[in-house]
């Protein structure tokens, strides 16, 4: 029998493999700038693709993608965790815009 926990963290885990998924998928489809695909985004000053990686990955750890899939279900947050998802939201977008995951 599996415990609560393991099988919380087994889908946890699966939500967060599937998410990343079907973004990259959906990122290596825009490959073709004849196609509207303006190229990646430049990020602002100071900002790189492994600062930002580490920032998610200190966003994870504190298990706000959880929080991301509650809030894109339509759960209302409290006004902190609607702060660290909205954030992890925006990491992500520059994350994936730059094409640091190329």
């Amino acid at each position: 029998m599996v415990s609560g926990n393991v099988r919380r963290a087994r889908a946890f885990g699966g939500a967060i493999a599937g998410t990343i998924a079907v973004l990259l998928a959906g990122c290596a489809g825009n490959t073709n700038t004849a196609s509207g695909d303006p190229g990646a985004q430049a990020l602002s000053g100071g900002e790189t693709c492994q600062s930002i990686r580490s920032n998610l990955n200190q966003l994870d750890k504190q298990g706000v993608p959880s929080l991301v899939e509650q809030q894109n279900s339509g759960k209302k947050l409290a006004a902190p965790q609607k702060a660290k998802a909205d954030l992890y939201n925006q990491l992500l977008d520059k994350y994936l815009g730059a094409r640091c995951h190329v």
